[in-house]
């Protein structure tokens, strides 16, 4: 297998090349501490893309028209089509082998992508109750004012349970990866012998293999099974949360 995946294209618009232009102004920031133009360069961008500037709300007029469809300049059009032009660089190739244990094989790209999301991501998707233990169900939380419910606050437990999720996923390609990990639940050593059932002309024709004196050898059925039900809801939780895989 083979896959080589460039950078996604960054959109270079109006905006942005008022942004350019004027590079010697200076930023502002806001109370979350990041920066942004001032409005006088938003407003020249708004310019070169609509070839006009809408007034701010007012107490007059509190209704802001930004948000309805504006014609948009020549330059506008231009940047776009520009844009539209470029391609992500995607490549891939898969080789006859690489389908031979897919599971397996994308297992090897799944778990670092799942930890490089874990380790990176700043923010949650809702996550049901259902799929996560009891002490991080959204009831076991502190209860939330009305104000926090009328302003979508969340729950104290909530960005927990969506780490949670993704451990569990991880678990389960990490298993996947893990040939040996069923080991863990053998303990003991074997100690078979063959012992003779049947004879013929005093010559032994028939063996039964039991346990010899020294076997000890035990297996965690168990334990095992416990494991193999981890990993399979990993997975589970992996399909049903596919889609909120993203930073």
């Amino acid at each position: 297998m083979r896959v080589k995946i460039g950078p996604y294209k960054n959109w270079f618009g109006p905006y942005q090349l008022a942004s350019a232009l004027c590079f010697w102004a200076k930023q502002d920031k806001d109370k979350w501490g990041i920066k942004s133009d001032p409005d006088w360069v938003h407003n020249f961008g708004e310019w070169l893309a609509h070839g006009s500037v809408e007034p701010d709300p007012t107490p007059e007029n509190p209704h802001h028209l930004g948000m309805r469809e504006r014609p948009t300049t020549w330059l506008y059009k231009f940047l776009n089509w520009v844009h539209l032009k470029q391609k992500r660089k995607i490549e891939v190739r898969i080789d006859p082998y690489d389908v031979w244990s897919m599971d397996h094989t994308l297992a090897h790209i799944i778990a670092p992508m799942l930890k490089e999301l874990k380790n990176k991501h700043c923010g949650a998707p809702a996550v049901d109750d259902k799929d996560v233990p009891k002490h991080l169900q959204s009831s076991s939380a502190p209860p939330l004012t009305q104000e926090e419910k009328d302003h979508g606050a969340t729950d104290e437990l909530y960005f927990e349970r969506w780490n949670w999720v993704l451990d569990e996923m991880i678990f389960a390609f990490e298993s996947k990866l893990d040939e040996n990990w069923q080991n863990q639940f053998y303990s003991g050593e074997s100690d078979y012998v063959w012992v003779a059932t049947e004879f013929e002309d005093g010559k032994p024709t028939m063996y039964r293999m039991e346990q010899g004196p020294n076997h000890t050898y035990k297996v965690d059925m168990k334990g095992m099974k416990a494991y193999q039900k981890r990993i399979s809801n990993g997975f589970k939780l992996f399909g049903k949360y596919y889609e909120n895989l993203w930073d």
